[in-house]
């Protein structure tokens, strides 16, 4: 979906309206134009970000995502796989430990953790379960991601 065009068309609509008027109401319309225009994009993104949850709240196995290609905006459906548990059913997540972290490692952790959609701690068991052996990587959480990817 290219945002472009529809800045465009909505700054030919402002032109037209503007062709009412005399030539000074026409140059005002242009420059309005011009100084709307990242304000308009910036607008077209949000509703696109709206749609995507709102849609992504009706979908019971399903999300929709607002992911970028270069500048342009594109709507993907994402089917959700089924959960898998952390561990066991019948062992429960009760043991605990304390874990120092250099603060750029954290930073990463919490960072992958937010990606995937999932809590720093249920990312950290999964982390640990998929290089033990334990278990295998799971798909993220509901959630509405892809802003700033390029």
């Amino acid at each position: 979906m290219q945002i472009d065009g529809y800045v465009q068309a909505l700054r030919e609509d402002l032109a037209r309206i503007a062709a009412v008027g005399d030539e000074s109401t026409g140059r005002a319309a242009e420059l309005l134009a011009v100084a709307l225009e990242s304000a308009l994009s910036r607008r077209l993104l949000e509703a696109l970000g709206e749609a995507a949850l709102e849609l992504s709240s009706q979908l019971d196995d399903a999300r929709v995502e607002v992911r970028f290609a270069g500048a342009d905006p594109e709507l993907v459906f994402v089917r959700e796989e089924g959960e898998e548990p952390a561990s066991s059913p019948d062992e429960a997540l009760s043991a605990r430990i304390t874990l120092r972290l250099p603060d750029a490692l954290k930073q990463r952790v919490e960072e992958s953790a937010s990606r995937e959609g999932v809590s720093v701690n249920t990312w950290i068991v999964q982390a640990l379960g998929r290089t033990s052996g334990g278990g295998q990587r799971r798909p993220s959480g509901r959630r509405l991601t892809g802003y700033g990817r390029s």
